[in-house]
């Protein structure tokens, strides 16, 4: 037996070529005497290599010996990774634990496999921890095999063989038969059955493999466990490789060559849009893109038409892809930026996919199966391009292309090692609309007003922006954020990835006054996230200055900034929102200063006028495409705001005739209401106008200033 606090150094990266070695002897020792501490350290390091296991995928467990609280006996515990956590990220707190005896017991009342689903209730009464994560489907799975340390990943290479014509054989031959093999069977009470009835037919295995599904392996120790989990995945990767190199062609050979990178995402961010537009038919669909070498050599393939439909064989692959992806029949070179005879293409492709999928659904159902979900597909694969993948929001999105890339990576191992199988179609719906999955999408949290849109607000690294990007985060939405200035740029991302995580923001330059700049930008936001629904015009500059004071560049500086900034970023997002087809918003802060006159104010003020009557313009125009144009009008918002550098400060207070440090108050004191206006109270009128409640609502005015009576709108 390998201890780890004494021999782990029998083992070190370099012994690893295929997986990561990552277990750390110092950290090791800080958690020594706490089995569970351990399986929180294991999981971590397993789920941090995506080679061993995806995102949300696989379990591990110990068991432990622990004091029964009504007793006061000693009894067996078993700690496993609750439902629906995710390895790489575990705590203590995603672990369930459970009287391993209980759990055991339920074997005695197991009636048959049609009834397994009843016995995920049972797990209820053999919880040991009151407060623990609920246990997952997996738990006997764990809990029927007698070692102290288990995990179960999906890792490519092992899923490789498992999903290989001829796995069983390959696997005995292997591994000399030191690895078992279980048949494909659906995550459950019988799983957990069959699990223990190959080890008692095979005493002495160091690990069993799941048909077309994933790996079990063990150990006495959290140590011992680890590295036969990374030895097994090893060799398997080896195998692969070593016959990667007999194979003469992968996939077939080529058979379509990839446009050049930077002509693939032109292509990519031109057409996206418009495959955002069909996927999201039923709901509002965020997008991902990848050009990942492994892609490209799959959708480029001779094997790719006769392997894509087959869709994948792991369960948690084919949860988060669907039964197969769409391959569109476009060419490399297609001239995707002739919308209407793109869309009039595509558009019978998406029927036939979603023909295919009722006919599926028809075909396999239950008469208990749920109703039919959303039929468009998840992937879509550009042979010469990349992949698109569509959800409901971007982690999901993003994941989903994570596990096609795991698909890919599982039938290049099992074509070069055999031919590749997939699961039946009768499995594969039975895995996806099960009733147990069902549930527990019925359990995820309402989607938010916002979620599924993507908003760009221009000036968003602070200020009113920022405010109004914050806002939306908050509210489900997808943002860009973008400044003319990298480094107030980045500190608002990372800001931003604190507060939200890694999968609300992106980030880009953009200069208003720029079109080339603008273009790049919301390319760099369709790759991002599949297209844009929200525009907000909020980059702004100040002058104050009386008439004969006011330079031709101060005015044209204006003029470009605030009228022409607006002009070209609604433009170029108008065209995105077309091609979409669902309709969108665009909302300008302009100012009370659009109808108020003012001293000192003559190019500010007709520049936001004219910001106002474009509004107006767009509104009425638009209106059949069903975007929304509004205009939310401030006053005063100093806080965090650009806008009073550069001596507008000192420009208001001379021609009010007092100190600047007395504006914040003298704003205040003018209003009706007496108050101070903030970044945020901005933020809350923008998404008055985006938020649902006014999707009826176009053309209109909201001024945020406080009540200040000669900017009432006439």
């Amino acid at each position: 037996m390998i201890n780890e606090f004494e021999k782990s150094s029998l083992y070190q990266a370099a012994d690893f070529k295929h997986v990561s070695y990552l277990w750390n002897d110092e950290e090791a020792l800080k958690l020594a005497g706490d089995e569970v501490a351990l399986l929180v350290y294991r999981s971590n390091l397993l789920g941090a290599d995506l080679r061993l296991t995806n995102y949300g995928g696989g379990n591990t467990s110990c068991k432990v010996m622990a004091k029964n609280p009504l007793t006061n006996k000693d009894v067996e515990v078993m700690y496993v990774k609750g439902s629906g956590g995710d390895l790489g990220t575990m705590k203590r707190s995603g672990l369930a634990a459970l009287y391993v005896d209980r759990l055991r017991s339920l074997k005695n009342i197991y009636w048959r496999i049609e009834h397994e689903d009843e016995m995920v209730e049972l797990f209820n009464h053999c919880i040991y921890d009151l407060n623990s994560k609920a246990p997952s489907i997996d738990t006997p799975l764990h809990g029927f095999l007698p070692f102290k340390h288990i995990d179960h990943l999906h890792p490519d290479a092992a899923i490789a063989i498992a999903a290989a014509k001829n796995g069983e054989r390959i696997t005995k031959e292997l591994f000399n038969g030191t690895i078992g093999w279980v048949k494909w069977q659906k995550p459950g009470f019988e799983l957990g059955l069959m699990l223990k009835k190959c080890l008692d037919e095979n005493p002495g295995i160091r690990g069993i493999m799941l048909g077309s599904h994933g790996l079990f392996t063990w150990g006495d120790t959290s140590y011992e466990g680890y590295i036969n989990t990374l030895n097994v995945i090893e060799r398997c990767a080896q195998y692969l490789e070593d016959n990667y190199c007999k194979k003469r062609e992968t996939f077939g050979g080529q058979k379509v060559r990839s446009l050049p990178t930077e002509e693939r995402h032109a292509k990519a961010a031109s057409l996206a849009p418009t495959l955002r537009g069909f996927c999201s038919s039923n709901q509002k669909m965020i997008g991902h893109f990848t050009d990942d070498d492994r892609v490209l050599e799959f959708i480029n393939s001779n094997d790719l038409e006769r392997l894509a439909p087959m869709g994948t064989s792991c369960p948690d692959h084919f949860l988060r892809t669907k039964i197969s992806p769409l391959v569109l029949n476009l060419t490399a070179d297609e001239d995707v930026n002739n919308t209407d005879a793109i869309k009039q293409k595509l558009q019978l492709q998406f029927l036939d996919y979603r023909k295919m999928y009722a006919d599926y659904y028809s075909t396999y159902k239950h008469p208990n199966s749920p109703a039919m979900r959303d039929a468009n597909p998840v992937v879509i694969l550009y042979p010469g391009i990349g992949v698109f993948t569509f959800s409901k929001d971007k982690q999901t999105a993003r994941v989903a292309a994570e596990f096609y890339i795991n698909a890919i990576n599982v039938m290049k191992g099992a074509e070069a090692i055999s031919e590749y199988t997939s699961l039946p179609r009768q499995e594969a719906f039975n895995i996806e609309y099960w009733l147990l999955e069902e549930a527990k999408l019925q359990r995820m949290p309402t989607l938010k007003s916002l979620s599924g849109r993507i908003a760009l607000i221009t000036g968003s690294a602070g200020g009113i922006g920022k405010a109004v990007a914050k806002k939306f985060a908050e509210e489900g939405a997808c943002i860009i954020i973008n400044d003319i200035n990298e480094e107030r740029m980045q500190h608002a991302m990372e800001e931003f990835k604190q507060q939200f995580g890694m999968d609300v923001a992106a980030s880009t330059l953009l200069d208003v006054t720029n079109n080339e700049s603008i273009e790049k930008a919301f390319a760099n936001a369709v790759l991002a996230f599949g297209g844009v629904d929200i525009i907000v015009n909020n980059a702004g500059i100040s002058i104050s200055k009386s008439i004969t004071d006011h330079s031709i560049e101060d005015w044209d500086k204006l003029y470009n900034i605030l009228v022409k900034g607006q002009f070209l970023v609604s433009k170029n997002g108008i065209e995105i929102m077309r091609k979409q087809n669902i309709g969108g918003d665009i909302v300008n802060i302009v100012s009370k200063n659009s109808v108020v006159a003012g001293p000192n104010n003559a190019g500010y003020g007709s520049a936001k006028a004219a910001q106002a009557h474009l509004t107006r313009l767009l509104a009425a125009e638009l209106g059949a495409d069903k975007i929304r144009v509004n205009i939310v009008n401030p006053d005063a918002v100093i806080t965090d705001s650009n806008i009073w550098a550069g001596g507008w400060a000192e420009g208001r207070a001379k021609a009010y005739g007092i100190k600047v440090e007395e504006l914040p108050a003298y704003y205040a004191k003018r209003t009706l209401l007496n108050e101070t206006i903030l970044p945020d109270d901005i933020a809350n009128a923008c998404y008055a106008f985006v938020g649902g409640l006014l999707n009826k609502s176009t053309g209109n005015t909201l001024n945020v200033d406080g009540g200040v009576a000669a900017g009432f709108l006439r």
